[in-house]
């Protein structure tokens, strides 16, 4: 086996950690067991590639930076925005990514880091639709976590909703707060909103 595969194989399974990474900031909303890093950026990407969509952008290449969103986490753990506050130094995405990539075939790191500075960057409509995602994405947990009974996941719905720039990710966001949680059951099934 080349070298450069090893790495990659040695990337995958760091990866899939991810599964087993917590979300950290639900913990300060009470939530006992929090989603996961992996559970969130599923949902993200497909977030991001609906609004990107409704946006005129690439959903593919929006969806693809918002897998790649949050991979410097398994490096990191999922440090939440107080705990930024009193970290020695915001660890760059870009160098973390630099450090996973290292070894990889130059096509495949070459391309994952591009990626993670695009994200990073904000500039492109797709970054600014995967953004929005990652935003919507913590609004509706934080929507799902207060239905079980934690309010304290009020804060993160008002935070993520105020942190929304695309027109279409405005709109989504607003109707989903107009949405219940178990409205689409209830749809599927063929019963009244009650």
């Amino acid at each position: 086996m080349s070298d450069e595969l090893t790495a990659v194989a040695h990337f995958l399974y760091e990866a899939g950690t991810l599964k087993n990474t917590k979300r950290s900031g639900w913990w300060m909303a009470g939530v006992k067991d929090p989603e996961s890093v992996a559970d969130h950026s599923w949902r993200t990407a497909l977030i991001a590639t609906i609004i990107a969509k409704l946006e005129g952008a690439d959903p593919a290449r929006a969806a693809f930076l918002a897998v790649w969103h949050d991979s410097q986490e398994t490096r990191t753990g999922d440090v939440n925005h107080l705990g930024k506050k009193y970290t020695a130094g915001d660890a760059d995405p870009e160098a973390i990514t630099a450090d996973q990539v290292a070894g990889m075939p130059a096509v495949l790191a070459d391309a994952v880091k591009e990626l993670v500075a695009e994200y990073e960057a904000k500039e492109s409509a797709e970054a600014q639709c995967a953004r929005d995602a990652d935003k919507l994405e913590c609004m509706i947990q934080g929507i799902e976590y207060r239905a079980q009974g934690y309010a304290n996941a009020q804060r993160w719905i008002d935070n993520s909703r105020g942190r929304i720039v695309t027109k279409s990710g405005r709109a989504l966001a607003d109707t989903v707060l107009e949405t219940g949680s178990l409205d689409w059951l209830r749809a599927a099934l063929g019963e009244n909103k009650s």
